[in-house]
This record gives C-alpha cells, structure tokens and sequence, in this order.
C-alpha cells in the first residue's frame, strides 16, 4: 500500500508540473508529496524527476516510468469503481467546484437535499470563479455557468439561465422606464465587470442582435453587489436571472425589457472522461439534472 502511494504521488506530480499541485489534487501537503516521491525513487534505486528551484522535469527513466505506471493506476481505479458501484451503495468524498454567485445562491440548496438524501456520501465543495483543472486540483466534478471550453470533459446541462435587466421602483418613479435598449443611454447603468464586455448590453429585437453601450459610476465584479445597488435605486443592473429572481419576487426589483431578452446561457455539470464513472459522482449529477428538469426554480413567481 506504501508503494501504491508513492507510485500516485508520482504520477499525480508529474501531470501537475509541482509538488505543491499535485498535493492539493491528493490531499496533502507540498512537504509530504515530496517525500513520497523520494521514497518511491530510493525503492527504485534511480533519478525520476530533476528538481531545481526553478524548475520540475522528468528524467528519461521518469517518462518511461510514468508511460508504464500510469495505465497501472489508472486499470486498478477502474476496477475499483466498478466494484463499488455494483455494491449499489453511493459512498464516499465527492469534491466538487462551483461559481461564487450560482454555488451560494442556488446550488447550496440542492446540495443540501442531496446530502439529506445520501448520507453515505461526504459532499467538499469549492466556490469560485476561476475555471478550475478537474484532474489537475483533485477534483470529481464541476458545475459551469455558460459553455465548457474544454472539450476533454463530459457535459450535461442542467438548465438555462436568462439575463436580465432589474431596477427598483423607486429608481424608475424617479428617472423613467426604459422602453427600448436604445433608452438605456439616458439612464444610470449598475456594471457588472464579470461580463466579457461589461460596457455592451446585448439584446434580441425582432431575431436581431442588438448592442447598446451603456455608462454608469457604479462598476463591480460580483453580481450581487450589483444586485444590491439596484435594490437601492442607484440605476439599472444587468444580471442572471438566478441572482434576480428573489429580488424580483419580493418586489424589491422589476424586470425591464423582457421583450428584448438576448438568448440565455446555458449551467452544466462537467466531469472528466473515464470508463467508469464513480457511483458517487453519478448520483450526484442524476439528482442535479432531475432537480432542474422542469426549468429554474428561480425564474418562477415574478
């Protein structure tokens, strides 16, 4: 079993290019990943990685090893999976990651009844707007707002997720509504940074694109600090309709320009590519994909 760990340390550092990756993708530390590999090249009696303050390489004894190892590995987890899963009991640690704003305003119920549901099963889950590497940092698999780009995973989607415009009505009392897109030059617009182009608002007029360029002295990068602003009539705000729609249901925001809406975006489960996919990790999607089934919940009741 010793040997076995070097051998994953091994492995796992060279595909992350460092110790300290590698250690965060199994669990460890930096210090002990080192060790590990140490370990396995003394069994060894050879060099299989050059090490330098700079720099992580394999030696060409530690490239062959790891193109003879790695398919090792990778067989007896597959065997492992396939085990477990005909047992037909969901166990385990799943780690899985999720954006900021979705992950802590929509997911985390899901999530919840998931662990209601399944209490064999250990749920470490990692919110954050950076795209993080599946395989590289450790983890089972991810949630993604918008298209995956990285075609080497496997995709389902869970439902869409509109933008929307949201203003208080106390703004609009006092500065208009807005009819059409073109209207929103006249207005104070509440900038979400996080979008690609936070400066140009897409919309869709009779099956037409259309760009508006807007303004505003108010700038963050997190929507619900837009969200807030809007809520307290500083301006229109641009946003998904996951962060709006409990401020639209409680009345505190209206939608603007509904009619103008650009086509949404879609929010998908991710997991890397393998013969067998971990029972756990299966049950977990199956649940994500029936909650959101029937559309978003939180574009219901405005």
């Amino acid at each position: 079993m010793d040997r076995l760990e070097c051998d994953r340390m091994f492995v796992a550092v060279f595909e992350a290019g460092s110790f300290a990756k590698a250690a965060a993708r199994l669990g460890t530390s930096a210090g002990q990943a080192s060790k590990l590999v140490s370990r396995l090249e003394t069994t060894l009696g050879v060099r299989l990685l050059s090490r330098t303050t700079r720099s992580l390489s394999a030696t060409e004894i530690g490239q062959a090893y790891y193109e003879r190892i790695q398919p090792l590995l990778a067989e007896l987890d597959a065997i492992d999976v396939s085990v477990k899963n005909a047992s037909g009991a969901a166990s385990g640690r799943i780690r899985l990651t999720a954006p900021l704003s979705f992950g802590t305003g929509q997911l985390t119920e899901a999530l919840l009844d998931f662990a209601r549901a399944y209490p064999d099963i250990q749920l470490d889950v990692g919110f954050t707007d950076r795209v993080v590497s599946l395989v590289d940092e450790g983890f089972d698999a991810a949630v993604r707002v918008g298209r995956p780009v990285d075609s080497s995973l496997i995709v389902r989607k869970l439902c869409d997720a509109r933008v929307v415009l949201a203003a208080a009505p106390a703004y609009l009392a006092a500065h208009g509504t807005p009819l059409r897109p073109e209207d929103l030059g006249g207005h104070e617009c509440i900038i979400d940074t996080n979008f690609r182009e936070p400066l140009t608002w897409q919309f869709r007029a009779a099956g037409q694109a259309v760009a508006v360029t807007v303004g505003g002295r108010l700038h963050f990068s997190n929507a619900e600090a837009c969200l807030t602003a809007a809520e307290h009539g500083l301006g229109i705000a641009r946003l998904p309709s996951f962060v709006a729609g409990p401020s639209f249901a409680a009345g505190r925001t209206v939608p603007l320009l509904a009619a103008y809406e650009d086509d949404p975006f879609g929010i998908f489960t991710v997991y890397p590519p393998g013969r067998h996919l971990a029972l756990k990790v299966r049950v977990l999607i199956d649940f994500l994909v029936a909650r959101y089934r029937d559309g978003p919940p939180w574009d219901r009741g405005w």
